[in-house]
């Protein structure tokens, strides 16, 4: 090899070996809390501060997932299924309303249709947490401050989903099969239902796991709207277990315990719609 060769190796070298380190690190900051979070979840209480987590003894995973279910009357469990309500039907209801409008502007022409569309960007610009009081003041004119619906119906409306499902319908639905269906006669709701729907499938499924990971990690919107512990989501029920356990000690077995159980949700969630995610990423990437 020559010794210019071997000159422009080098940087292509010391450029790869930099990346490697990047993405190592980057690794290791992503897994090391989840692994810390697996291991302190096999430890009791007295071990989880006095011991190496590394080590095998004072295994009491099986012990801490009973005190789990079985601490405060069973709430855990009741937080469980309500996050699953709050996120998996939220989910998959405000994906198929974003998708939709998301579908209508870029399909259809009406009246500032930029303009509205432009709104809508702006407010994916605006933190979730300044629209928690003007959400509180509404739900509680409408009576609903403290029910499962003051929750639930804000979730349904994301301008994010809203600009993802305007990409997925220019990325996925040409408009010359949209007016092959209508020259055959179907409707506009037929067209979109059996022919545009389908399509959108891979998008649908990228917007419905953006909105379950959000929802299901949602915290401050059900603080400030719940004050009744039996509708609680899982992250504001050990948020108030951990507030707990500096007094009473035995609540961080359990809180870590739930944490490690509030992530698989979402884990097992990636791991099955993945295929769909991964192809949804790419809608328009390509035409």
């Amino acid at each position: 090899m020559s010794a210019t060769d071997s000159s422009l190796l080098r940087p292509k070298l010391l450029g790869r070996a930099t990346v490697n380190v990047v993405v190592a690190v980057s690794v290791l900051y992503t897994l090391l809390p989840v692994l810390w979070l697996v291991l302190a979840s096999t430890k009791n209480r007295d071990a989880l501060f006095s011991s190496d987590l590394l080590s095998l003894s004072d295994f009491s995973l099986l012990q801490n997932l009973k005190d789990l279910f079985a601490m405060d009357g069973g709430l855990y469990g009741r937080w469980y299924v309500n996050s699953l309500l709050y996120a998996v039907i939220g989910a998959a209801v405000g994906a198929l309303v974003s998708v939709a409008c998301g579908y209508a502007f870029d399909k259809y022409r009406f009246r500032h249709k930029e303009k509205l569309f432009g709104l809508v960007l702006a407010a994916v610009m605006v933190p979730q947490t300044v629209l928690a009081l003007p959400l509180y003041l509404m739900a509680s004119e409408a009576g609903l401050v403290n029910t499962f619906w003051a929750v639930f119906i804000p979730v349904l409306f994301n301008p994010f989903g809203v600009y993802l499902g305007r990409i997925f319908a220019r990325g996925y639905v040409p408009d010359e099969v949209l007016e092959a269906a209508r020259v055959d006669g179907a409707g506009e709701l037929t067209t979109y239902a059996r022919v545009a729907f389908r399509m959108l499938g891979p998008g649908l499924i990228t917007v419905f796991l953006f909105q379950l990971t959000a929802i299901w990690n949602n915290f401050f919107l059900p603080m400030v709207m719940l004050s009744d512990q039996d509708l609680y989501p899982v992250s504001l029920g050990l948020y108030q277990w951990n507030s707990s356990a500096s007094v009473s000690p035995e609540y961080y077995p359990v809180v870590i315990m739930g944490s490690l159980l509030a992530v698989l949700p979402l884990i097992l969630a990636f791991v099955l719609l993945q295929r769909f995610w991964r192809s949804g990423l790419t809608a328009g990437a390509v035409k």
